[in-house]
């Protein structure tokens, strides 16, 4: 049975698998990437969505607490002061004042960065 949303195996690629294809017109929905971990590591699917639904309240509480929450292998999840500053109102082109408040900043693991987008030898060497 193929999945729901269109795929194209890689060339290279022997025999196709859930781990030879990748997603062309969609992104991976949260109950496709729950199925794909239950499948993956022969668990239920109650089981992966609980592991999920966990990580991230752990991500929020740990990051709310300690500034910063990481997932080794894939980021780390940082809480982050923005300053006040002055900004422009884009209809009127008037000054205003936006003012300080705390965010969330994700930062995306070197390993992840370099298995995306690779850096170019040519550019590696400048």
């Amino acid at each position: 049975m193929q999945p729901s949303y269109m795929h194209i195996e890689f060339i290279w690629a022997k025999k196709p698998s859930r781990e030879n294809v990748i997603m062309a017109a969609t992104t991976m929905t949260k109950s496709q990437l729950v199925a794909f971990m239950a499948e993956k590591i022969a668990i239920t699917k109650k089981q992966a969505s609980s592991f999920f639904e966990t990580l991230a309240e752990l991500a929020v509480k740990e990051a709310k607490k300690n500034d910063v929450f990481v997932v080794p292998g894939i980021g780390r999840l940082k809480k982050v002061q923005r300053k006040a500053r002055t900004g422009r109102n884009p209809q009127t082109g008037e000054a205003i004042k936006i003012k300080a408040k705390t965010t969330a900043k994700f930062y995306v693991a070197k390993v992840v960065k370099d298995a995306i987008a690779p850096v170019k030898a040519a550019a590696a060497k400048k």
